[in-house]
């Protein structure tokens, strides 16, 4: 499974990369990926029109998905809209950040999974 990681690189700036989720067949259970710890699990919406300025993570975390579309901008100007079924995994905590913008005309609702 592809997902998005947004991280700081070494220019200070904030970059997307293209990671790939590893999965393994368990028995009868079908396909499963290493299990990972987490810290704090919880759900966010925000409405439409919704603009976040250059900012940064305030801990490593998955967001995933779940309805609604938001574009979101690093450094080197790159833009990509997630949208539904969409994850990543934001650990720019540190450099110039990057910005938000929910578009459409629907909340953009997530769920967020802390990492310690």
């Amino acid at each position: 499974m592809k997902i998005t990681r947004l991280y700081t690189g070494t220019d200070d700036q904030s970059h997307f990369e293209d990671i790939e989720i590893p999965f393994e067949i368990r028995e009868d259970f079908g396909l499963f990926s290493l299990p990972e710890p987490a810290k704090a699990f919880f759900f966010r919406e925000i409405p439409p029109g919704w603009v976040y300025l250059w900012h940064n993570v305030v801990c490593r975390e998955y967001v995933i998905m779940i309805s609604g579309s938001a574009e979101i901008i690093v450094g080197s100007g790159e833009k990509r809209v997630f949208k539904a079924g969409d994850i990543l995994l934001a650990e720019d905590m540190t450099g110039q950040g990057h910005r938000t913008r929910v578009i459409g005309r629907n909340p953009w609702r997530q769920v967020f999974v802390t990492l310690p």
